[in-house]
């Protein structure tokens, strides 16, 4: 990932950075916020920014916002006091780090913004088979679709890709399709020019531009309307785009993969996805398995999540799991796929009390019984169990459930008088 670090480097945000660095993250710097915008907006982009509260926050949230800029903002103070915490986040800010700082919270907040460090990990015949596919057409420029449920590994899968194509030395530009509002995703995709509307004070480059020699991943591309769906078509069969407000015609040089856990074709038949845009973008498709139907591979993929936790948490000896609990994993159906074992394995490296990991240490149930229950009260008691199995984590819920973070926020504001227990 990328990290934007805004304000004055001392020695405890370096501190910081070389923890974030261990872990993956590409850094930049920039010590005033207009300095911070401008890089914004010239394409060299950021996944995340850190910035120091002792700055104006407000002021960078509201440019940012104004000019249709989306990038998770994470505010950073030096001993500092709660209530600048609280202004921090009132101001905008996502979360607060504190330093000097403590490796497990920066790792936290890394995996919670983007996490792409899982190897491609699979021994069941169905993953060698994706992976040959993926070594076959990874040196190529087509266009591919990825599919699978939520938490089947898509976005590790593009990775994949991207790192064994001739493209790995460029850049990787993730686009969340399903995260950023439709007024909005337009500018993300392909930039605007100044005065293209209110708030758009300078040129801002976008994610094809940004990816451009590189490759842009478009993640859960079936929650993009139609009207976009278009535009799209057009940038992909030209190898141009028009920036919001521009009359000149760009070129770009990329390669396009998609994903979705939709049935496209069925989309496709209900008129929400355009078919001219489906054969350009699946000129090659890699359908992920289900968890349950690659059992063989649930071993590695624990041990490769223990072994993260346990770092990530500064845990020693590495936790392992016994031959009883790993049978009852093997039994499970993890409707939540791998993004619901990782979410597991932190669980229980946190919760087990001795070097093994024990069956009780999951936390999860083989059965539900909902027999008798109102469908009303079954979705809830779903939900709910859900949000306490990630820590009340909405957004791992939101993908686990297979619904939108928007969706399941405003299913649980209609239980009000329900406490998520972490």
């Amino acid at each position: 990932m990328r990290l934007l670090v805004i304000g004055t480097i001392n020695s405890e945000i370096q501190a910081a950075i070389v923890i974030a660095r261990s872990h993956g993250a590409r850094v930049f710097f920039e010590n005033a916020i207009d300095n911070a915008l401008e890089i914004l907006r010239n394409g060299q982009g950021a996944d995340m920014v850190l910035i120091d509260c002792k700055l104006d926050i407000a002021k960078f949230v509201s440019s940012i916002s104004l000019e249709h800029i989306n990038i998770d903002v994470v505010a950073y103070g030096v001993s500092s006091t709660p209530k600048e915490a609280v202004a921090s986040i009132k101001a905008g800010a996502k979360e607060f780090l504190p330093l000097p700082p403590d490796e497990k919270l920066i790792a936290a907040l890394l995996t919670a913004i983007t996490d792409n460090t899982r190897p491609m990990i699979g021994d069941s015949l169905v993953m060698k088979q994706a992976i040959e596919t993926a070594d076959q057409v990874a040196r190529s420029d087509a266009n591919i679709l990825i599919t699978g449920r939520s938490g089947t590994g898509k976005e590790v899968m593009a990775h994949y890709i991207h790192n064994t194509s001739n493209r790995a030395q460029k850049l990787f530009v993730r686009v969340n399709c399903a995260a950023i509002p439709e007024n909005l995703l337009e500018s993300e995709l392909f930039g605007h020019e100044k005065g293209a509307f209110t708030g758009a004070i300078a040129r801002r480059i976008g994610k094809f531009e940004e990816a451009s020699g590189g490759t842009l991943l478009l993640d859960e591309i079936s929650e993009m309307s139609t009207h976009l769906q278009a535009k799209l078509l057009r940038a992909i069969q030209e190898h141009e785009i028009d920036r919001v407000g521009g009359s000149t015609p760009i070129k770009v040089d990329l390669r396009v993969i998609a994903t979705s856990n939709r049935d496209l074709e069925k989309e496709i038949e209900k008129g929400s996805f355009r078919e001219d845009l489906y054969f350009r973008l699946n000129i090659v498709n890699i359908e992920l398995p289900q968890l349950s139907e690659r059992i063989e591979d649930i071993p590695a993929l624990s041990e490769f999540f223990i072994k993260k936790y346990c770092h990530n948490n500064n845990i020693s000896p590495v936790k392992i799991l016994t031959k009883d609990t790993l049978k009852f994993m093997q039994e499970y159906n993890w409707p939540g796929n791998i993004r619901e074992l990782e979410n597991t394995m932190h669980r229980a490296v946190l919760l087990s009390k001795g070097i093994e990991i024990l069956p009780n240490d999951l936390m999860i149930k083989n059965k539900n019984n909902f027999l008798g229950k109102t469908l009303e009260a079954a979705e809830k008691d779903i939900i709910m169990n859900t949000m306490k199995h990630c820590l009340g984590d909405s957004t791992v819920a939101a993908n686990i459930l297979g619904i939108s973070i928007a969706m399941l926020q405003e299913k649980l504001a209609n239980y009000p008088d329900t406490a998520v227990d972490a």
